[in-house]
């Protein structure tokens, strides 16, 4: 074993994890919404939000069954309101680059793990055209600006606290237990294990 390798820093394995995948653009286009949402659980794809659709719905079966009443409504809201600050993340972003018109997209990435100790695990990652832009990590709490007009947006999260602060609550408490749930919704498929399949030839 190496010694950059102690059994005490190892990550315990992941059991389930949630990820959400954000992506608005400054020029839709037929096919190309202006914000488009969607939810993985296990890597599954399970619920999508677009502007052209206009509603979050269900991709597998066990979600459209399982969700309580009012999920769909109560996560459209959700959707559209993350929508409206997309657009000023954009136009914001935008002025920081001396972007001039032209097609210019916004990622956000992020989501938890539930580990096979009862931890949590949690990160959050803005980007703009494809590159990154901030991040966060629930374990340490602390913002990672990727260049000098992300430094601007580093220092005003990190001044007004509320950004981190609700971070956290949702990377380590909120997240968490959709994810529980919507296992509980999926569990016959998120937990079936297929057997292999094996083709020997000749």
């Amino acid at each position: 074993m190496s010694h950059l390798d102690p059994p005490n820093l190892r990550v315990p394995p992941v059991l389930h994890s949630l990820r959400y995948l954000d992506v608005a653009v400054s020029e839709p286009s037929p096919g190309i919404p202006q914000y488009l949402s969607m939810g993985y659980v296990d890597g599954i794809p399970f619920n999508r939000y677009d502007t052209e659709r206009g509603r979050t719905e269900p991709l597998t079966p066990w979600m459209a069954a399982g969700a309580e009443p009012g999920y769909w409504d109560g996560q459209t809201q959700i959707n559209e309101g993350n929508r409206l600050i997309a657009a000023t993340n954009l136009e914001t972003v935008g002025g920081r680059y001396n972007w001039s018109g032209g097609l210019h997209t916004w990622q956000r990435l992020y989501g938890c793990d539930l580990l096979s100790d009862g931890s949590v695990r949690g990160s959050y990652q803005d980007g703009y055209d494809g590159q990154d832009f901030i991040s966060f990590e629930l374990g340490s709490g602390s913002f990672v600006a990727a260049d000098g007009a992300a430094q601007i947006t580093k220092r005003k999260w990190e001044h007004d606290g509320i950004v981190a602060e609700g971070l956290r609550n949702y990377l380590g408490n909120i997240c968490p237990e959709w994810l529980q749930k919507y296992v509980r919704y999926g569990r016959e498929a998120l937990e079936r294990k297929d057997p292999p399949h094996v083709h020997v030839s000749g």
